[in-house]
């Protein structure tokens, strides 16, 4: 029997079934000419996976960065230590492409600067952006560091498609309860949704 997706579920073939669980719309944020967007509620421990997907967000500086950090305090500081990996492939509208990259540029070592989630040149044509989406897992733990995950596509400033990947964890065992978006110069344009995803 072949393998199918629901939506909810990664794979259905009656004894074998892989499940993300249901994923709940927790908030939205519309960036426009913004300096950054916080979410500072709706992350507790209600769910075990949280996902913020990012939806054309468009800068008004060319050639820069989107980021991201991390607070245990409610927004009052966003300064959690982070350690991080980040790989990334490309191609462009001319046909050039790329090997798979690690990028230890991007990398943070036991840092609290914002971690880099997207190229290092996202365009700021009326038609460039980037999109993508980031998952925190347990950030209400009071045992475990903060593992989190993101894949973010650029449209790069000189016409490429740069896939992004990034990994790490704050290392923190306090909750994590709110994260600001931002890029590394200048406001912003988009959309941010919050997720909550259920363990079935």
């Amino acid at each position: 029997m072949p393998f199918i997706s629901n939506g909810t579920t990664i794979l259905d073939n009656g004894a074998f079934n892989v499940s993300l669980g249901s994923q709940v719309l927790i908030s939205e944020q519309t960036a426009s000419a913004s300096a950054s967007i916080e979410f500072t509620s709706g992350i507790d421990s209600t769910y075990p996976i949280y996902r913020f997907e990012f939806i054309n967000c468009n800068p008004a500086t060319d050639s820069v960065v989107f980021q991201f950090n991390l607070s245990t305090d409610g927004g009052s500081t966003y300064a959690v230590t982070k350690t991080t990996t980040t790989f990334r492939t490309y191609h462009s509208e001319g046909g050039v492409g790329g090997v798979l990259q690690y990028l230890t540029g991007q990398d943070l070592a036991q840092s609290t600067s914002f971690q880099n989630i997207s190229d290092s040149d996202i365009g700021n044509g009326s038609d460039e952006s980037c999109s993508g989406s980031l998952e925190i897992y347990n950030p209400s733990s009071t045992t475990f560091v903060k593992h989190f995950s993101t894949t973010m596509n650029t449209y790069q400033s000189v016409n490429y498609s740069m896939n992004n990947f990034t990994a790490g964890y704050g290392n923190t065992t306090s909750s994590i309860d709110a994260i600001k978006f931002q890029m590394s110069s200048g406001n912003f344009d988009g959309t941010i949704k919050l997720y909550g995803i259920k363990d079935s």
